[in-house]
C-alpha cells in the first residue's frame, strides 16, 4: 500500500519515450479523485545538484537514513516534481521521517506561494 513519505522506485521515462533507469522518488501526496495518481519528488545520489536552502539532503548519518532504504547520501530534489500513475511505481524501499516530510512539504508550499 502506497503512502505519503514513502520512497518508491519507478522507471523515469526518458525524453525520447524509451524506458528509463530505475530511480527513487518520494511520494508527496495522492492526487484527489478516483485515479491512483501521485505527486512525487525525484531523489538523486548526484549531490552536486543539491540546492542549499531548498532541496533536502539525506545523509548516511541521519536518523532516518536506514529506514529510507537509500544506499548512499542523496538529495530530495524539491523542484523536480511529477504526477505519475500509481501502477508505474514498482514498490517502496523505505520511508523518511515525519519531520523530514514536513520540511519538504513546507519548503514546497513556501516556494509555490512566493510571488
Amino acid at each position: 500500500m502506497k503512502k505519503t513519505g514513502q520512497i518508491v522506485l519507478f522507471r523515469f521515462p526518458r525524453t525520447d519515450l524509451e524506458e528509463g533507469k530505475l530511480r527513487p522518488a518520494l511520494l508527496l501526496a495522492k492526487i484527489p479523485g478516483e485515479y491512483d495518481d501521485w505527486l512525487i519528488c525525484m531523489i538523486s545520489s548526484q549531490t552536486r545538484h543539491y540546492v542549499a536552502g531548498f532541496d533536502e539532503l539525506i545523509q548516511e548519518n541521519d536518523e532516518d537514513f536506514v529506514q529510507s532504504g537509500l544506499k548512499v547520501t542523496s538529495v530530495i530534489r524539491i523542484g523536480r516534481l511529477a504526477v505519475v500513475s500509481g501502477d508505474i511505481l514498482l514498490g517502496a524501499i523505505g520511508e523518511i521521517s515525519f519531520e523530514r516530510l514536513r520540511r519538504v512539504k513546507q519548503t514546497l508550499a513556501h516556494w509555490l506561494s512566493s510571488p
